[in-house]
This record gives C-alpha cells, structure tokens and sequence, in this order.
C-alpha cells in the first residue's frame, strides 16, 4: 500500500513540476514574443522613415541605391514577420474554427485548399517559423544598423519638389515600392552628356513580366520638374509607329526622350534603321526601352532595369494597405488574416498587381468577415479550376493570351482572355467590372461581353479590359469543384 501511494504522490508531483515548467517556458515565450513586436516595431519606425524620406530625393550613388533596396526588401519583410507575430493567436488557435462553425460551410470551403492551416501543421511548422522570424528581424536590424552612412550621404542629396496633387485622395492613388529602380531610371535621365564625347545615343532598356508596373514607372519618373525641363519633348511611341516614323523622314528636334515600347522582338536590321534614325535628335536626347521580351535588352547601351514580380511581403502590405484603406487593420484581425491568405493566393496564382487592385477594390467596399470569405473562396476557386483544367495557374494563361476559366466568378460557365483592340471583336459588346460581376453575378450579360478588371488612378492611366465568352457545352463537361453550390453563394 505505502508503495503505490509512493508512486501516486511521486506521479502527482512529477505533472505538477511538469506543468510549472511549461507554464513558465509559456509565460517566458509570451514574453520573448512581446519584446520582439516592440523591438520590431521601433526598427520599422526607423526603416519607414529612412525610405520615406530617400524617396524624396535625387540620389546618384549606386552604392546608396543597392543600400536602399536592401532595406526596403528588409523593412517589407518586418513588416509581413509583425503581422505574424500579432496574429498568431489567430492562426494557430480557434478564432477561425469559431467563425467557420458559426456560418454557412460554402463561405470556408477555401480552406480546402492548399492555403489551409492546420493545429498539426503549425506545430511542426512552429520552430520553422521561429527561424524566419528571427532571421527576418536579424536582417532588418543589420539593415538599419548599417544605414547611418546612408542618412548622412542622404542629407547631402537635392530634395524634390512637392506639387499639391502628389498629395493623393485615394489609398491606391500611388505608386507602390520600386524606390531603388526609380532613383536609378532618374540618375539616366538626369545625367549629364559628356560634350567631348561623341553623339552616342543614351538607351536604357527596362525589362519586365506581363503588369509588373513597367509604364507606370516611366510615367511616375517623366511626371517629375527636373525630367521635364531637361527634354524638349516627351514621345511615348511603339515598335511600329517608329517604323512609320522613320519611312516619312520626319526629324525630331532638340533634346528628345524618346519611350518606345515592344510587344514582339525586333531583327538586327530593323533596329538599326530605327537607330539611325533616332540619331538625328538632337544631342543629350535620350531612349528608354520598355519591353517583357529579354532579348531588347541587347540594343541598350546602359545596364537594364528589371522589374520583377512584388514578393510576398511586399505584396501583403499592399494588399492590405489597399483593402482596408484609411481602417486601421488591427481592429479587424480576422479579415487580416484572410487577406494574408489572400495575397498568398494573387501572389502564387495570379497577375499580382492587377489582381491585388482587382479584389482590394471589391473587399474594401464591405469590412466583413463573411463577404471577405465568399470573395476569398470564389478566388481559390477559380485557380483551382484552371489548375485543374488547363494544368498551370491562371497568370501564365494570361500571360501567353490564352483564356482563363471564371466560373467561380461568375457563377456561371464562362471564359475570359485579354482584350486586345486588334482582335475582330464588337466593340458594341457590353461592359461590367470585375466588382460588378463578383459582387452581383446577374449583372453578367446574357451573351459575350467586355469585363473591365481594373483601371488604374495613376498615370498612364491604364484600363485591363478582357473578353468574356459562354464555353461550349461540352466542354469542361460540367467541371464544377467538389462540394460546389450551383446557386450563388451569399454575400
């Protein structure tokens, strides 16, 4: 008898040690995770006030230039590692379940998608994400700490001038990101011709994907007081209309910056007819290049720029700097979460930043975590669909011109690919947005139609029309997703 109230008494004392240890190693995390929000919070302060305040001057130092796009990639992944760590509660406990439970299981079913968290999985990923985080807030601190030079260097830099309306109205009246390359395309454009040299033309060629943000650079940068008063004239012009130009003599006077776009890839000897043309402008003119072909890049005679996709962190601070606009995020965690899957989704699956203004437009307009959900579900859908269907994500079938399955979008069997003025399409077809359509499927027209995906507020003001057509009946014999709902889904 004494012997197994020994064991019992020594099997009491040995949870109860137990569970003191790990109260204390939990209070001890708790802790360890407050004091790194607030140390990474006082770093983000820092970092968002040196890059704010460099994206308002005229920097020409490479070195300062590849410093600023090191802390900006740093700061971006702050940024995205502090939504992690105020959040996690979320993620990895029963907040969502809750909500899940409490609503109808179409507005959840995108949890059947790769996206889903599991308690298993964030367990095993705990000690992962712990590495990241520590690497990712090791990284900004460097960053930092190796930017005083930088802020002296930065003083010493002429400031730009502020006009009125480069105070903007709306949250997505801006251009995102791209300090780096902005500063360098106005080191090319600003730069001084050395007028003992000979009259070689200054080309920059920038390189970029399919809506990367190319043009609406160039536009931010020629919009700028130096830019203006260094150029005569301004010409925005494409591989043709230089053909056409070239064929009737024309001259073009003074000192020209000439921006020629290319959607296909150019012959050696069409080049150097365009070239020898161009050289006629008058001296200190200049050419920017702008292409998603790669093989442009061999009529430069400067370095190129590329452009690339936004990574995830940046994109998940876009996203929700777009979504929630003037809202701060904090007082809606929930939807905060639900955008963070939802950038994973657009950043993964989808042509980013259109998508990104696409679905922020949409969210923005109702803050509630339901609607976000169907909106968020109808998304992942329409990947999964086309994934299904075609065997690769909707970006690289728009990407090639191919069509892009919408069911999900519409409710309704339909198909959509980029609208292009040269195709033999009515131009009387009718026309809804995307937020129409997503929103409220019956507004979809009856035939083939224009859907109008997103226009952009900033210059050069561009419009993302597609067209949309009915499949054949037999074509993706009624394809619909497991567990898909043929009515619509309430919003």
């Amino acid at each position: 008898m004494e012997v197994a109230v020994s064991a019992v008494a020594s099997e009491l004392v040995s949870r109860f040690i137990s569970f003191l240890m790990n109260k204390y190693h939990s209070s001890s995390h708790t802790q360890s995770e407050e004091k790194a929000v607030e140390r990474l919070q006082h770093l983000l302060m820092r970092a968002d006030t040196i890059v704010e305040e460099a994206d308002t001057r005229y920097i020409r130092n490479s070195g300062m230039m590849m410093q600023l796009k090191m802390l900006s990639e740093a700061m971006y992944r702050g940024h995205s590692l502090l939504g992690t760590l105020r959040y996690r509660a979320l993620q990895d406990g029963a907040g969502f379940d809750e909500v899940c439970n409490n609503n109808s299981s179409s507005s959840c079913l995108y949890l059947a998608n790769p996206l889903k968290r599991s308690r298993t999985t964030a367990e095993k990923g705990n000690k992962a994400m712990g590495l990241d985080s520590y690497g990712a807030l090791e990284s900004l601190e460097i960053a930092v700490a190796n930017m005083t030079e930088f802020v002296v260097l930065l003083a010493g830099c002429d400031r730009m001038s502020r006009r009125p309306f480069d105070v903007y109205l709306y949250t997505d009246n801006f251009m995102f990101s791209r300090q780096a390359e902005k500063q360098m395309l106005l080191g090319f454009l600003l730069e001084q011709n050395d007028p003992s040299g000979d009259h070689a033309l200054a080309i920059l060629p920038l390189i970029g994907g399919v809506a990367v943000g190319k043009k609406t650079l160039v536009a931010h940068v020629c919009g700028n007081e130096r830019v203006h008063s260094r150029f005569s004239s301004i010409l925005h012009l494409n591989g043709d209309n230089l053909l056409g130009i070239h064929d009737d003599g024309r001259d073009m006077l003074g000192i020209v910056l000439v921006v020629i776009e290319f959607v296909s890839d150019v012959c050696d000897d069409d080049w150097k007819k365009i070239h020898s043309f161009l050289t006629r402008m008058g001296r200190g003119s200049k050419i920017i290049i702008v292409s998603k072909i790669k093989r442009i890049a061999r009529f430069g005679t400067v370095k190129a720029i590329l452009l690339s996709e936004l990574s995830h962190d940046e994109l998940r601070y876009l996203f929700k700097a777009l979504a929630f606009g003037s809202i701060e995020p904090t007082e809606h965690p929930r939807l905060v979460q639900i955008a963070d899957d939802f950038a994973t989704v657009i950043h993964s699956s989808l042509v980013s930043l259109v998508a990104t203004n696409m679905f922020t437009d949409v969210l923005r307009s109702n803050l509630d975590v339901q609607f976000w959900r169907c909106i968020l579900d109808k998304a992942a859908r329409m990947v999964k669909r086309n994934i299904s269907i075609y065997g690769v994500n909707p970006t690289m079938r728009i990407e090639q011109g191919h069509q892009v399955d919408i069911t999900d979008i519409a409710l309704h069997p339909l198909s959509m690919k980029p609208y292009s003025v040269n195709a033999s399409i009515k131009t009387e077809l009718p026309s809804v947005t995307f937020g129409e359509l997503i929103k409220d499927p019956s507004v979809r027209p009856k035939g083939d139609f224009i859907l109008m995906a997103w226009e952009s507020r900033i210059s050069p003001y561009k419009s993302f029309p597609s067209y949309v057509t009915s499949h054949a009946q037999d074509t993706h014999q009624s394809t619909a997703l497991p567990g898909r709902k043929r009515q619509g889904v309430p919003i």
